[in-house]
């Protein structure tokens, strides 16, 4: 059975679905859902590029940036606990970079959070030493270290709302295809626009994602003492609010093509909306974590001394003509095509000290955007 079929078949036998629950069902449907298909998702052949597949450079600056905060940490051992690792590029990278560059490695354990099978099949191809696979970080002991998740809360299914009179949540319903009604929106929805101090005008529609909210307090129960790296596209409350942006973030994939109808292809292409950094900052604090700092993702790398890294490797002998023309057109790529659309949050828990090299050109100033 198709996985639309089942969809409709629930929708008929339930009622309509919230807008959540349909998108949980196109990304995470056992077997059928895009992130459990055994569909190629990332790359050339797929329906998007991450960084990572760009070049190898963007592991190796995360694999320094984390070596500075071992140091901070004492040169304990050190966990890195990775959220959805897609291809199991940018961990190869990382581990790449740490085990001939660095003192860490023998410290070092990685951690895997992947409950796709396909997906951890693909990363096994790649990935062998230091790398384990959990369904969950509640099964992951005594972590001190690094959580990082590299365009992961974007696939988070998100509620969407429509300012009327009211709040009103989206649901899907079927009449001879898919449909959108609106329901009065429940509770939560609007104590997270209160909370961040939102105020919609009338007509405008949004994504909220509760799911967000609800990693960050998971994250903060088990992490004892580290730091959280988070990129992804998406920016605060300030900017995701705006007039400019009142039909909303919502964006779908296939084969590099992006389109705004998220009732085709189901299954087949991945759904995203941006991230609220105001709502990780936020929540953050709430739940004992600190904000360290963001910055776009071009500056991070720069901070981190990429195009020093670059030089050395284009100078190296043993590397190929072919090879150094194709890494220099990735980066710029890197940098500029994609790393200012891409932010890097950086908070920490029971760690006083806010200085670290990849923050080095952020502003200072938007902290007050989350307080």
């Amino acid at each position: 059975m198709l996985l639309t079929e089942i969809i409709i078949k629930r929708i008929k036998n339930e009622g309509p679905l919230s807008f959540r629950d349909f998108m949980e069902m196109a990304l995470y449907f056992p077997e059928l859902g895009y992130y459990n298909s055994k569909k190629n998702k990332i790359g050339q052949d797929g329906d998007f590029y991450t960084s990572a597949n760009l070049s190898e450079s963007f592991g190796a600056m995360i694999g320094r940036q984390i070596e500075e905060m071992w140091e901070i940490l004492d040169r304990k051992p050190f966990k890195i606990i990775e959220y959805g690792a897609g291809t199991g590029l940018l961990c190869r990278d990382i581990l790449h970079y740490l085990k001939n560059n660095t003192k860490l490695y023998k410290h070092l354990s990685y951690c895997i959070i992947e409950k796709s099978e396909s997906m951890r099949a693909v990363e096994k191809k790649y990935l062998i030493e230091k790398v384990t696979w959990h369904n969950s970080i509640k099964t992951i002991p005594d972590i001190n270290g690094c959580i990082l998740s590299n365009e992961v809360i974007d696939n988070f299914s998100v509620h969407q709302v429509i300012m009327d009179e009211e709040l009103k949540e989206v649901f899907v319903d079927y009449d001879n295809g898919f449909i959108e009604v609106l329901q009065p929106a429940k509770k939560e929805l609007k104590e997270y626009l209160k909370t961040l101090k939102v105020v919609l005008p009338k007509g405008y529609r949004t994504e909220i994602n509760l799911e967000a909210i609800a990693w960050i307090k998971e994250v903060s129960q088990f992490l004892n003492k580290g730091y959280i790296i988070t990129i992804d596209y998406g920016s605060f409350s300030s900017d995701l609010y705006r007039n400019a942006r009142s039909s909303g973030t919502l964006l779908c994939y296939n084969k590099h093509q992006k389109n705004e109808n998220p009732y085709q292809l189901i299954g087949y292409q991945d759904i995203t909306s941006h991230t609220n950094f105001s709502a990780l900052g936020r929540w953050g604090l709430k739940y004992g974590i600190n904000y360290c700092g963001m910055i776009d993702q071009t500056n991070f790398l720069r901070a981190l001394g990429i195009k020093e890294y670059q030089n050395r490797a284009l100078n190296n002998p043993l590397c190929k003509s072919q090879v150094k023309i194709h890494e220099s057109y990735i980066n710029y790529g890197l940098l500029m095509a994609m790393g200012m659309k891409f932010k890097v949050l950086i908070q920490q828990k029971g760690i006083n000290q806010n200085s670290l090299s990849g923050l080095k050109f952020a502003k200072t100033s938007v902290i007050k955007t989350i307080e």
